[in-house]
């Protein structure tokens, strides 16, 4: 008698997560490679371990999914890494014979690899591309500011590619007024831009000397960076040539070599590009290569005139291509916000992020040095940014603010007074935008105050403290007209309605007294005082909160930990205060401390 059909010898054939999953030195010799390609295959192909819900190998293996490890076993970057390891055995080979010109040959021969197909294969549609553009931009924007180092494999022609891409990056944004949040932290500076409806997020470095330690593995983050460079390329690319400009921008080859990180864009770029548009194109016509060399050579002649080391430079791109966009309600906001406004950058300031922030919100800016739009001397200046305890030559025609007051205007989308942000002043609190106080359930005080200069900067109408019964009746005007959130209307609505009930009740209660019903209320309500103060004592403490009696285990502990996360919330908020009261007796000492001393 033959075997079942459907018979299966034990242990030939696996089921459930030892068929779905396979440890990662599994996954290895399935694909052939070595850990470090498998590494780099994983990261560019977007596969990640999994947490199988029974590890069948035991709890200090890795896991991936046999259909994330099919799906690289099957990719043509496969291939390419398994011939770049072939040509490597080679080169060794050949210098292990001391063969030295072979050597050589070989290594200027070696095979490369692209990822065109890896970032089109993971980024179907552009705007799936700017979902995820958020670490690579604060990827490129670190290696931006690193120092190159051979011991960890830095090359300097890698930083001198993430500058260029930040610069192109920060030239489209702050031309097409795309910037929405500034926020100055202590790792760096947080910029939020709103492209295509999408909104990216990503953290600039400050501008000083990088120290490197070594308990990171540059490896894994220069492999990152491979991708993330070329992703922020193709979106570059996407973007110049949404708005008609030519991509990429000519940089000064003398620039280049002068300054090593440094890149500049000519002044006459845009002019240039503008020309060659209007050029009709005869077919088969083409410029002798000797006119071409002559006219790089005069325009980078020209390019040596700017400032090397400002994304400034590159602006002017899109200048004339970005008024031809379409521009929506926000947009025009930003554009607006500094408009008419000649602000010049001390040489202390953090000139980079300024030159990146003020013209991306409609204002002019110049600075110290070579290729500046206008000198410090300038009269039609209205504002000079300045970071020092105390200016000595001053202009009476513009105001000597701080580079704090930038950025605060910046997210309060109005003009501040400049009164707090004077040379020498403390300046106000510099406030995130990316927190919601209302939800936070602490609202700092400068915040309020930003709030009513809102109201009245939208109003025209001078700000009052506190609330008035015009604003009761006018909340849900107020609301649709966007001067106060929703929350604040539905308090103003409540708090309205609270009056309307107390004042029916009182009216309740005079007619209730004429008609001599009172004195029996008062008298069953004494009787039944007793009784209401003595339950609390019997009831259980269970019995406080009936719909708990009906949960689940699983519900009552999640309401348990949403009543412990809304306790920690109101904790944090009560050392906020007894912070901020500290704070103003402190200063209150110090005031009556410095009178002391001057009387």
């Amino acid at each position: 008698m033959g075997k079942p059909k459907h018979y299966r010898p034990p242990g030939k054939k696996k089921e459930g997560n030892a068929a779905r999953y396979v440890t990662r030195s599994q996954a290895i010799k399935i694909l052939q490679v070595s850990l470090s390609d498998f590494r780099k295959l994983c990261i560019h192909k977007g596969v990640f371990p999994r947490e199988p819900k029974k590890k069948v190998k035991g709890n200090h293996h890795t896991y991936y999914h046999l259909k994330d490890v099919m799906y690289i076993l099957h990719d043509p970057l496969l291939e390419k890494f398994r011939e770049i390891r072939a040509y490597k055995r080679k080169i060794k080979k050949a210098k292990a014979k001391k063969n030295d010109e072979l050597a050589k040959l070989l290594t200027s021969r070696a095979p490369s690899y692209k990822l065109d197909m890896v970032i089109r294969d993971r980024y179907p549609t552009f705007i799936d591309a700017l979902r995820d553009l958020d670490d690579p931009l604060t990827m490129v924007h670190l290696f931006a500011m690193l120092p190159a180092i051979d011991r960890l494999k830095i090359e300097v022609k890698r930083i001198h590619n993430c500058r260029r891409l930040c610069h192109e990056w920060q030239a489209y944004i702050s031309r097409t007024h795309k910037l929405r949040k500034v926020f100055v932290a202590v790792k760096g500076i947080y910029y939020q831009a709103e492209v295509d409806g999408q909104k990216i997020t990503w953290l600039a470095p400050h501008a000083r000397q990088q120290v490197l330690t070594d308990d990171i593995d540059f490896n894994v983050m220069l492999t990152f960076l491979e991708f993330y460079e070329t992703l922020l390329g193709f979106v570059n690319f996407q973007l110049y040539h949404s708005i008609n400009v030519k991509y990429p921008p000519i940089l000064d080859p003398r620039l280049e070599a002068l300054a090593a990180d440094l890149y500049a864009l000519s002044r006459y770029f845009d002019a240039n590009y503008r020309a060659s548009v209007q050029e009709p194109q005869v077919a088969g016509s083409s410029r002798p290569e000797q006119e071409q060399e002559e006219s790089n050579l005069r325009l980078a002649q020209l390019q040596y005139q700017l400032p090397a080391n400002e994304p400034g430079a590159l602006m002017h791109l899109v200048q004339d291509a970005s008024s031809e966009v379409e521009e929506d309600e926000g947009t025009r906001d930003c554009k607006n916000l500094f408009r008419n406004k000649k602000i010049f950058l001390s040489r202390e300031v953090p000139r980079e992020s300024l030159l990146f922030v003020i013209p991306a919100f409609g204002g002019i800016v110049s600075w110290e040095g070579d290729g500046a739009p206008f000198s410090e001397a300038d009269d039609s200046i209205t504002h000079q940014i300045v970071d020092r305890p105390s200016q000595g030559h001053v202009y009476l025609s513009r105001e000597y603010v701080q580079p704090q007051w930038v950025y605060d205007c910046v997210n309060a989308r109005i003009i501040l007074p400049t009164e707090s942000y004077m040379v020498g002043r403390d300046p106000p609190p510099h406030l995130s935008p990316f927190v919601d106080d209302e939800a936070e359930g602490y609202v700092p005080d400068y915040s309020k105050t930003i709030k009513q200069l809102q109201v009245a900067a939208k109003s025209d109408i001078k700000p009052l403290p506190g609330m008035r019964n015009d604003d009761l009746d006018s909340s849900q005007k107020m609301l649709a007209e966007g001067f106060i959130s929703r929350t604040e209307a539905m308090e103003a609505a409540e708090k309205k309605r609270q009056m309307m009930l107390l004042e029916k009740q009182y009216h309740d209660e005079l007619k209730m007294e004429l008609q001599g019903v009172s004195s029996i209320n008062k008298q069953n309500s004494e009787d039944t005082e007793p009784k209401e103060q003595s339950l609390p004592d019997v009831v259980e403490p269970s019995a406080k909160d009936p719909s708990r009696l009906m949960m689940s285990r699983k519900k009552r502990r999640l309401a348990e930990a949403i009543e412990i996360g809304k306790q920690r919330k109101k904790d944090r908020v009560e050392i906020l205060k007894e912070r901020k009261k500290n704070i103003e007796a402190a200063k209150k000492s110090e005031k009556k401390h410095r009178k002391a001393q001057h009387s």
